[in-house]
């Protein structure tokens, strides 16, 4: 299956499926809801955060959704690349409140 036809979604763990207030963390239902649409519509997902990649999967699992992610990443310090993020081709930031788009409706966006 060529590239394209595939849609990868790298997925963050604070303010994006949940949120924290002190100790307390709180699900994002709605996100959550939407990670498990994306997955069953064929996206392709990975989970990732700047707190690590054991914080990433131990957040997933917590909210029951680590069956959704292929794997589990810290985010980069650094990327070696010869395009800025701006000009990579069909690359989408959705943020989390824009929730509830269907697989096709990201690919168009």
């Amino acid at each position: 299956m060529e590239r394209s036809a595939k849609f990868y979604i790298y997925v963050d763990v604070d303010d994006t499926f949940v949120r924290s207030a002190g100790t307390k963390r709180i699900p994002m239902t709605a996100v959550i809801q939407h990670i498990r649409e994306l997955k069953d519509q064929g996206a392709l997902l990975y989970c990732w955060s700047s707190g690590g990649a054991d914080y990433a999967r131990q957040s997933a699992e917590e909210f029951e959704i680590a069956d959704c992610f292929i794997d589990f990443l810290p985010k980069p310090n650094l990327m070696l690349d010869d395009q800025s993020l701006g000009e990579w081709r069909d690359l989408k930031c959705v943020h989390p409140t824009e929730s509830g788009q269907t697989l096709e409706d990201c690919k168009r966006k």
